[in-house]
């Protein structure tokens, strides 16, 4: 179950779930917690599982509705069981976007794969970094296998 724990991000739970999708220093995570504190058009939610929270996703939906994932992570204990695909279904039923984007490293690639994403490098946008983004077009059922 998704709720909304954006009023709630100095809460060290939510700061470690948001701590796995950004780069390992401290400081990107502050500016991180900055930005969310700040940006109105940024949405932060979290996904509970039997009343724990396992998973973080932020984003931001235009006009168009088009929304594009800026952190999507879920716990390591509680990895490969299927919360990331459980939060991008909900996040589709709650907000209704018609196309959902994110960039990504090759780590992440495969999960958005395997839930119909298409992939697209990106080259290497950091020294010796490849990035990719990641497009599905919502048609209303995402690929369940």
């Amino acid at each position: 179950m998704l709720v909304d724990v954006k009023s709630r991000i100095q809460e060290d739970g939510i700061q470690e779930l948001l701590s796995y999708s950004v780069f390992p220093d401290p400081d990107r995570l502050e500016q991180t917690i900055q930005q969310y504190k700040e940006d109105l058009n940024l949405w932060l939610y979290g996904y509970e599982s039997e009343g724990i929270l396992v998973g973080i996703i932020g984003f931001r939906i235009n006009d168009d509705q088009e929304m594009t994932i800026t952190h999507l992570a879920v716990e390591p204990e509680s990895r490969g069981v299927g919360f990331g695909r459980g939060i991008i279904l909900e996040i589709i039923e709650d907000m209704h976007p018609l196309r959902i984007v994110a960039e990504t490293d090759e780590e992440a690639v495969q999960f958005y794969r395997n839930i119909g994403f298409v992939i697209r490098s990106l080259g290497e946008k950091y020294p010796g970094v490849e990035r990719f983004m990641c497009t599905y077009e919502v048609d209303g059922d995402i690929d369940e296998e």
